[in-house]
């Protein structure tokens, strides 16, 4: 429960915040870490934005039909200020969603934070239909650049923490975890997105886009001035993050996940 009080706080105070810092992160073809996101989702079907924030994947997806669910009420203003709808505040392991209701669930940046992910998992494969697909990023440790390694060391080097979330070691496992689910995994791939920290907004709104519990304002502060020092060089910050794509290949159990 801390987890969950600390992203509620979380995304009451910083609401987009993630949005911001991912649609200005960029690979060596200028593409951003969404539109490699619906590059793997398939043409037409229902679509199911789970953990959808602010929404960004909605514009991609705005002409076929289209929920997304989230647990933030002030991310999902945002999404309403957007045009993004019809949206529905929901837990990930409850969904409003009748089984098979859904072609599709796109998941940006959310699988980390879902709490138990065999159960969410168990719900998503709930909702899809039969030979529906999950489409999914995570932040992962690699690919990294060498150059990567020395700017990412000097931040941990100020927080004087790890960055980690809830199903680190879950999703280590992650096959296994989505066979259990009725799920099958049909793509896993890692691809390395940059943050360019070119003025000292760049750097603070990075700072405040990181899940980091418990730690010390002064640990912040420090954080934020490193980042700030990178920015007077225009340094880039190494975002890696993983793909996963899985289709559905068994029946859910409609008796154990409610609609």
């Amino acid at each position: 429960m801390a987890w969950q009080r600390y992203l509620k706080e979380f995304h009451d105070q910083n609401a987009a915040i993630t949005e911001h810092v991912l649609g200005r992160c960029a690979d060596r073809d200028g593409r951003d870490p969404y539109g490699w996101l619906l590059e793997a989702v398939p043409p037409g079907g229902r679509v199911l934005d789970l953990a959808c924030g602010s929404a960004p994947l909605w514009p991609g997806l705005r002409d076929r039909p289209y929920l997304g669910a989230d647990t933030s009420p002030a991310e999902l203003a945002v999404a309403r200020r957007a045009g993004a709808g019809p949206l529905v505040r929901a837990d990930a392991s409850a969904l409003p969603v009748a089984p098979g209701g859904v072609d599709v669930v796109v998941c940006s940046m959310g699988l980390m934070i879902l709490t138990p992910l065999s159960r969410a998992l168990a719900e998503i494969a709930r909702v899809l239909a039969p030979g529906g697909v999950l489409v999914a990023t995570v932040p992962d440790r690699r690919p990294l650049r060498p150059l990567d390694l020395a700017v990412a060391g000097g931040l941990l080097a100020a927080l004087g923490a790890g960055l980690g979330y809830p199903n680190d070691r879950a999703l280590r496992h992650l096959p296994d975890l989505l066979v259990q689910a009725g799920l099958r995994l049909d793509g896993d791939e890692r691809h390395r997105y940059g943050y360019r920290l070119r003025s000292a907004e760049d750097a603070d709104r990075f700072a405040s886009s990181l899940y980091l519990p418990g730690l010390p304002p002064s640990r912040h502060r420090r954080a934020r001035k490193y980042l700030r020092a990178l920015s007077r060089l225009n340094v880039e910050a190494p975002v890696p993050i993983r793909r996963i794509v899985a289709q559905r290949t068994a029946p859910p159990d409609a008796r154990t996940w409610p609609s």
